[in-house]
């Protein structure tokens, strides 16, 4: 297909595609879409090799937020039945970090309800940030808090802190649709605010909110604008209880078409398969593989993921492998340093598609005995049978 050659020959170049070719991505057949994503992988793997980097959530303060986001289960007047509760103590919270570092996250991501901080929110914060970094030296930690105000940035950054994340959600177009009690603008200068005290900026979206075509495209594109580090993809999760429970709008082929369309847009950037991805990707997740080089290990801010042994088993069964501490994520050109990645000298292939860190063929892996298990019901039992 001419349009998916053009697209790879742009993403290896790191050009901006056309408006009309991201549109023409989400516009493929289902028929088309492994050639999609085939096409999206080699971008991906130019950039990123077979690695995937772990992330892991802890939720710092969880419901009664003042602010109206329809997607949100903690948001003004939801009545989901979430956890509520206020600030985690920092110990709390590095205990906590330290369940996702075990299970093999090199980020650990800090996020609190609310409009967005305090200034004693920020010392409470910060205070936790330090706790993990003194556990966990190498760990990576994104703060995710809401609205900045002015040198709360600079101060995170100070405590240790190595990255901030707001999202963009949806276009700005039909932001006012989404939410009310803040603005579009209000997240794009939340985001600089984070570039220019120096943390890695974190920003995404949201999919399935019944946006069009065009709107994912405006996001998506006002994201390459904004240039983040990390960009997470969202699938929304309709909890009810909130107003956007009725919107089931995705199917497995619609999240991998996004996803491509993403990674040709920002081909070099951490595409970060975020919350929804077990709810509407299901048994596609592996596919998904292709396209994103970031998931998060585990459970989501309010509601459950699938565990995080059986995301390390999907990663390594669909031949990739997770990143380590001593890797840096991004290519050499994007790196805060331009120092390319820690386990070279510089100026090599992306991590993961050199030889020594890409398993061979004929490598033996540990027999998986668990996944055998002895039938009890069924012919010669009383038990029906599993049909």
């Amino acid at each position: 297909m001419d349009l998916l050659n053009t697209l790879v020959d742009k993403g290896l170049r790191r050009e901006l595609p056309t408006r009309d070719e991201a549109l023409a991505v989400l516009a493929t057949s289902d028929d088309e879409l492994l050639d999609v994503v085939a096409a999206a992988g080699k971008v991906r793997r130019q950039w990123f090799g077979r690695r995937v980097k772990l992330n892991y959530l802890v939720n710092l303060k969880s419901g009664l937020c003042p602010e109206d986001c329809s997607y949100c289960s903690q948001r003004l007047g939801s009545t989901a039945g979430i956890l509520k509760y206020t600030w985690l103590k920092p110990d709390e919270a590095s205990k906590a970090a330290a369940a996702g570092v075990a299970g093999g996250a090199k980020r650990v991501c800090l996020v609190a309800s609310g409009r967005g901080p305090t200034d004693r929110d920020v010392d409470r914060v910060s205070q936790t940030i330090e706790a993990i970094k003194g556990q966990h030296e190498d760990v990576e930690v994104c703060a995710c808090l809401g609205l900045l105000s002015q040198g709360q940035a600079d101060r995170l950054r100070s405590a240790g802190a190595d990255a901030y994340n707001h999202n963009l959600n949806t276009s700005e177009g039909t932001y006012g649709e989404i939410t009310t009690t803040h603005t579009y603008a209000d997240r794009v200068d939340t985001v600089q605010q984070a570039q220019a005290a120096g943390l890695s900026a974190c920003s995404g979206l949201i999919a399935g909110m019944g946006e069009t075509d065009a709107d994912l495209v405006d996001v998506v594109f006002s994201l390459r604008e904004l240039d983040p580090d990390s960009v997470p993809v969202n699938f929304l999760i309709p909890i009810e209880g909130t107003p956007l429970a009725k919107e089931w709008h995705l199917t497995p082929q619609r999240c991998l078409r996004i996803l491509a369309m993403v990674r040709f847009v920002c081909p070099d950037v951490e595409v970060r398969l975020a919350g929804g991805r077990e709810v509407h990707l299901r048994s596609m997740q592996p596919l998904a593989l292709n396209l994103a080089n970031s998931i998060f290990l585990g459970d989501y801010l309010t509601t459950e993921g699938q565990s995080g042994q059986s995301d390390l088993d999907m990663i390594a069964d669909a031949g990739f492998e997770v990143e380590g501490a001593d890797t840096t994520t991004l290519p050499e050109h994007r790196a805060p340093t331009g120092g390319g990645c820690a386990s070279h000298e510089g100026g090599c292939a992306p991590c993961g598609d050199t030889a020594e860190n890409v398993p061979e063929s004929s490598e033996v892996r540990a027999a998986r005995t668990d996944l055998v298990a002895v039938r009890r019901r069924g012919t010669g039992t009383d038990l029906a049978p599993n049909a």
